[in-house]
């Protein structure tokens, strides 16, 4: 155990951050009708609290993720992204970085395929109802993902982790990304004004856990599975990439691998862990900071990195950018 930041090393292979997790106010939206809620801003309270912003600007930040798995699963599935689809949302932004045809099999490969047309359609309705943003510059090369998976190991693989590889792999690393924009949504969503924000939100976060749950399914199938030709199973995988999402947003534990300890399942019952929720079984929130400090792979929201080598794009991931 190492003192400074409670982290806390298991049998189950991933890192836990001691720290106690913040809730946000979420469950205000289920407790109040929805004609208080619509006149009403929630009192939302730092550094894994929600920030101050208005709507738009929530949506604006979402966006980038929206961007980035448009990108991943457009050319992971069919070897072309979103310029190819609707160049316009894009409004300018610059072509991803790394982007290819991951060698799947026909039923991933439709999956991944009707995932990227659905954030065809997020990024879409982003625009039309709140202006959108440019793409950011978005790094999704195989070199980006050896690095974090590295670092989700605490060790250089051999050979370097490509996700475009094969299915597992691939699958792997959509881990990686679905799960953060649905705790994004699921934090900012009581912070919303506006009951058509609200109605929207609930619109993107029914697909994106949607997304994540397909995805969770499909490698706890394949749990035990040694990945190769690493000595690591999918599980073993999991857990890492969760412990160092925790790791990097430094608000405690807001991610599960697909096996975790019993005091962390579902009643304190089960080891089993096809969807990551807290000790009521409500989805985990994130901050704006928490998530940048993930995408980034830095640890810092002033620090870009990662998926987003030059930051995020809206006015939120822009101030953190400039602003340290």
């Amino acid at each position: 155990m190492q003192e400074g930041n409670k982290i806390l090393s298991n049998k189950f292979g991933y890192r836990k951050m001691a720290t106690p997790s913040t809730l946000c106010c979420a469950i205000l939206l289920f407790l109040f009708p929805l004609q208080f809620m619509a006149t009403t801003t929630p009192s939302c309270p730092g550094d894994c609290e929600p920030i101050d912003a208005d709507d738009n600007d929530r949506f604006h930040f979402a966006q980038n993720l929206e961007f980035l798995e448009a990108e991943f699963f457009l050319h992971g599935a069919l070897g072309k992204g979103l310029d190819a689809f609707e160049p316009e949302l894009a409004k300018g932004g610059p072509p991803p970085i790394g982007g290819r045809r991951a060698n799947l099999d026909y039923l991933t490969r439709r999956i991944i395929e009707e995932f990227g047309y659905q954030e065809i359609g997020h990024n879409r309705e982003i625009v039309r109802r709140t202006g959108g943003i440019p793409r950011p510059l978005i790094d999704i090369s195989s070199q980006n993902f050896a690095k974090l998976f590295d670092k989700a190991a605490g060790y250089n693989l051999d050979p370097p982790f490509d996700p475009y590889e094969d299915p597992i792999k691939y699958m792997l690393a959509v881990y990686a990304i679905p799960y953060v924009g649905l705790n994004g949504y699921v934090g900012t969503t009581p912070c919303l004004k506006r009951f058509s924000s609200k109605q929207l939100v609930a619109g993107l976060l029914g697909v994106e856990a949607g997304q994540d749950a397909v995805t969770r399914e499909w490698l706890y199938k394949k749990g035990d599975e040694k990945v190769e030709p690493y000595d690591i199973t999918v599980v073993e995988f999991t857990n890492m990439i969760s412990g160092l999402r925790n790791e990097l947003g430094k608000c405690g534990i807001k991610d599960e691998g697909l096996i975790v300890p019993k005091e962390l399942g579902a009643e304190n019952r089960t080891t089993s862990n096809v969807l990551s929720a807290d000790p009521n079984s409500l989805s985990y929130p994130r901050t704006p900071q928490e998530i940048l400090r993930i995408v980034y792979s830095t640890g810092n929201e002033h620090r870009p990195g990662g998926f987003f080598p030059k930051g995020g794009n809206g006015r939120i991931a822009r101030e953190y950018l400039y602003n340290d």
